[in-house]
C-alpha cells in the first residue's frame, strides 16, 4: 500500500505530522503509565493509580479533536486525559509523587490533579463529579462568546449517575457547547455494562436530551478523533452538545495493585484484548500499511517519548516537597478587584 491509500486526514500536507502527533500522545500516555507501575512496586508512589492502558486511542482521539484553550474534565483515571491533551510530564509525575513541583503542588495526586495550562479543570475520586464542572465550563463559554466547547470525560459506570442526566438535560435546553464522552470499557470497577445500564449502549440515552448520541470504536483514534471532531464542530456552531461513547478496554486492573477477592473478569479475555486490539499496535500497523511512516520512524519516535519519560521520572524524583505551612495555602481562590 501507498501513501495515496491514506484516509483524508493524513492526505492533505499536515496529515502526516497529525498522525505522528497521535501516535506520539497515545505513546506518552502509554509509557508515562508503564513508569507509574515501576514506581508503585518500588515503593515510591505513596498511592494506587488509575491507568489508563489500553484507552489511549479514546483519549487521544478525543483531545486532539479540541484545542489546548478548550476546556477539559476527566475522572479518577486522571492522568491519561491531560496527557492526551498536550501537558507536560515531568510535572503530572512530580504531582503523582506529592512534590511541590507537581501541577497542584503535590496535593492532587493522582486522582485530584487539574492542570489549566491545557485546559483541564480536574477531576476527582467522586464518580460524575467533574460533569457538572464541565457543563457550567460549556456555560461559561456561551456566556462570554469564547467559543471554547468543553470536553467532558466519564465512564460507563457514571453514565448511570443522576448528575449526568442533570447536566445533559440542561445542555440540551440552553444548547451549550459540551462534549459529553463516554468511555466505555465495560466494566464500573467489577460490576458489567450489561449489568449496571438498562440500555446496550449509553449513547441511545442522548435523545432523551435533545441531542445526538454516537458509538465509535474505541481502539480506533481516527475514529474516535472524526466523532469527537464532528461534535466540536456542533458545539463551536452553536448547535448544543453531542454524547459520544467509545467502546474500549483497559488492560489492568480497575486501580492498579487493587485485589477484588473475587475474579470477575477471565485473564484470558484481557489477554485477548490485549493481543488483538491494543490501540498503539492498530494504529502502527495502519501507519506502516499507508506508507506513512517506517518501522524505524516509529521506533525512533517511541525512544524520543521514553526519554521524556524518564525524564520526567528524574524530576520528580529530584523535587521537593512542599514546606508544611503551604498546607493552609490554596484555601480559597485569590479574588482581584
Amino acid at each position: 500500500m501507498t501513501d495515496e491509500t491514506a484516509p483524508a486526514e493524513f492526505a492533505r500536507p499536515d496529515g502526516r505530522a497529525l498522525a505522528r502527533e497521535m501516535m506520539r500522545r497515545m505513546q506518552r500516555v502509554r509509557l508515562f503509565e508503564e513508569a507509574t507501575i515501576a514506581l508503585f512496586h518500588a515503593g515510591e508512589l505513596p498511592a494506587m493509580v488509575h491507568l489508563s492502558i489500553g484507552q489511549e486511542a479514546a483519549v487521544v482521539g478525543a483531545c486532539l479533536a479540541t484545542e489546548t484553550s478548550d476546556y477539559m474534565t476527566g475522572n479518577h483515571r486522571s492522568h491519561g486525559h491531560p496527557i492526551a491533551k498536550g501537558a507536560r510530564l515531568d510535572a503530572l509525575m512530580a504531582e503523582l509523587l506529592g512534590k511541590a513541583t507537581g501541577v497542584c503542588g503535590g496535593k492532587g495526586g493522582s486522582m485530584h490533579l487539574a492542570d489549566f495550562s491545557v485546559g483541564s479543570l480536574g477531576e476527582s475520586g467522586i464518580v460524575g463529579s467533574a460533569i457538572p464542572v464541565a457543563t457550567g465550563a460549556g456555560l461559561a463559554a456561551q456566556v462570554r462568546g469564547s467559543g471554547q466547547v468543553a470536553l467532558c470525560f466519564f465512564g460507563d459506570g457514571a453514565a448511570s449517575e443522576g448528575v449526568l442526566h442533570e447536566s445533559m438535560n440542561l445542555a440540551g435546553i440552553w444548547h451549550l457547547p459540551v462534549i459529553y464522552f463516554c468511555e466505555n470499557n465495560g466494566y464500573a470497577v467489577s460490576v458489567t455494562a450489561e449489568e449496571s445500564l438498562s440500555v446496550p449502549d449509553v449513547a441511545m440515552r442522548a435523545a432523551g436530551y435533545g441531542m445526538p448520541g454516537t458509538v465509535v470504536d474505541g481502539q480506533d483514534v481516527l475514529a474516535v478523533y472524526r466523532a469527537t471532531r464532528d461534535a466540536v464542530s456542533r458545539a463551536r456552531a452553536g448547535e448544543g452538545p453531542s454524547l459520544v461513547e467509545a467502546k474500549t478496554y483497559r488492560f489492568h486492573e480497575h486501580a492498579y495493585g487493587l485485589v477484588v477477592p473475587q475474579p470477575y473478569r477471565d485473564q484470558s479475555v484481557v489477554d485477548k484484548w490485549f493481543e488483538t486490539v491494543d490501540p498503539l499496535t492498530l494504529f502502527a500497523e495502519r501507519l506502516l500499511g499507508w506508507g506513512l511512516f517506517t518501522a524505524d520512524e516509529l521506533a525512533a519516535l517511541r525512544d524520543e517519548v521514553q526519554s521524556e519519560v524518564d525524564a520526567a521520572v528524574e524530576f520528580a524524583r529530584e523535587s521537593p516537597f512542599p514546606p508544611p505551612e503551604a498546607a493552609y495555602t490554596d484555601l480559597y481562590s485569590e479574588v482581584t478587584a
